[in-house]
């Protein structure tokens, strides 16, 4: 792999759906894995195989329709969650076993009544065991973001003895700041014995909204692997969002970081995970929200209409958006309205625009939103209506 190649790891089929009340169907886990791939991901989690039978057969289904992305199946640190995963991914053309276990002291002291040393032993084997499985094995240090740098690169070692290709560094809390977690991906770059062997990999959440600037330092220090979701569905507040992170890397061209993410396909894969989970996504949303591309500020709408660069930094037809929205309320300008009515067919003089305005006004005060229709009953009840007719 390339040094400036980030691989896209998406986990909605798994992290994504842990979201209550969005449960999938092996049918419907079909139809978004199909879309990831069109997307252009590396890796699909595609489920925790031993959780149930259902998260069973849909790892095992989709292993067998995918073609180009890796197929991947989380375990615990557990023999029979690693037998299960391997046997679901047995038909996967790239399968690969996601294993791990605990490392902060909160999790070894409350989670596992366990010690360090312990702990160690327990990643080393969990490896170990999965790579006489498969060839391509992740280790995920849960609560990597709480744990000791230093211990954190000794369990990290540990793996890649055991054999581990990907190592995830998981802020499962999402409590660092994003100058802590790229120090921490930094640090084990430049500490952990044997590092060039792995791949760090970003998981990180989105307890504080820091999620996606996590993930971006994370890969500005030396990860080459980004773990998020569509829509940055996930435990709590959510995961990194795919679409962010891609766009980022996408729009910071001297970061020198590239995906294999085919981003006109995002707004399409946005529309379908939100459908088939039953999750709204907020319309605020970067990138795949509804308001993303729209405009109602006078100001923004005459400088978007003059030129689309003054207020908007992403084409939206590079994420697969049809075009921006010039959106029509009581803080539009004369600008806006006639670029609107011309959309429509009148082509308005600007002595016509004052006369119109003013009715537009007071009609956009009673109403959050003019519609196309509200334009044309607004001029066919003007003074001026005539004369633009006959025009």
């Amino acid at each position: 792999m390339a040094q400036s190649q980030i691989q896209i790891f998406d986990t909605t089929l798994r992290d994504g759906e842990q979201v209550p009340g969005c449960k999938l169907n092996t049918e419907q886990k079909l139809i978004i894995a199909a879309q990831l791939e069109k997307l252009g991901v590396d890796v699909i989690e595609a489920g925790f195989p031993i959780s149930s039978p259902g998260d069973f057969k849909s790892v095992e289904a989709i292993s067998e329709i995918v073609k180009n992305a890796t197929v991947c199946g989380l375990t615990r640190a557990v023999k029979k969650d690693i037998e299960v995963a391997a046997e679901a991914l047995k038909k996967a053309k790239r399968p690969r076993i996601h294993t791990g276990i605990g490392t902060s002291d909160s999790h070894i002291k409350y989670k596992f009544n366990s010690n360090r040393s312990e702990i160690i032993t327990r990643a080393f084997d969990a490896v170990s065991y999965a790579k006489s499985f498969v060839e391509d094995v992740e280790f995920y240090a849960e609560d990597a973001g709480r744990t000791d740098n230093e211990y954190l690169a000794r369990v990290c070692e540990a793996a890649i003895k055991a054999g581990a290709t990907v190592l995830n560094i998981p802020d499962t809390t999402g409590y660092c700041l994003p100058s802590e977690y790229g120090a921490k991906i930094k640090y084990l770059m430049e500490n952990v014995k044997g590092i060039e062997k792995a791949i760090l990999s970003c998981h990180c959440h989105n307890d504080l909204g820091l999620a996606t600037a996590n993930s971006i330092e994370g890969v500005i220090h030396g990860a080459r692997q980004i773990e998020c979701t569509i829509n940055g569905l996930g435990e709590r507040a959510g995961n990194t969002a795919l679409e962010e992170v891609v766009m980022i890397l996408k729009q910071h061209p001297y970061l020198n970081l590239n995906t294999n993410i085919n981003t006109r396909e995002i707004y399409a894969t946005s529309q379908l995970v939100s459908k088939h989970m039953g999750v709204y996504t907020q319309p605020n949303k970067a990138i795949v929200g509804s308001n993303a591309f729209a405009h109602s500020s006078g100001i923004h709408q005459d400088g978007m209409i003059k030129n689309r660069e003054t207020y908007e930094i992403i084409d939206p037809k590079e994420v697969g958006v049809t075009d921006s929205a010039i959106v029509l309320t009581a803080r539009s300008g004369r600008a806006a309205l006639a670029y609107r009515a011309k959309k429509i067919g009148y082509d308005l003089t600007k002595l016509q625009l004052d006369d119109i305005y003013a009715s537009f006004l007071n009609f956009a005060d009673k109403k959050k939103e003019v519609e196309d229709q509200d334009i044309h009953f607004i001029i066919e009840n003007s003074h001026v209506y005539a004369q633009i007719m006959s025009a």
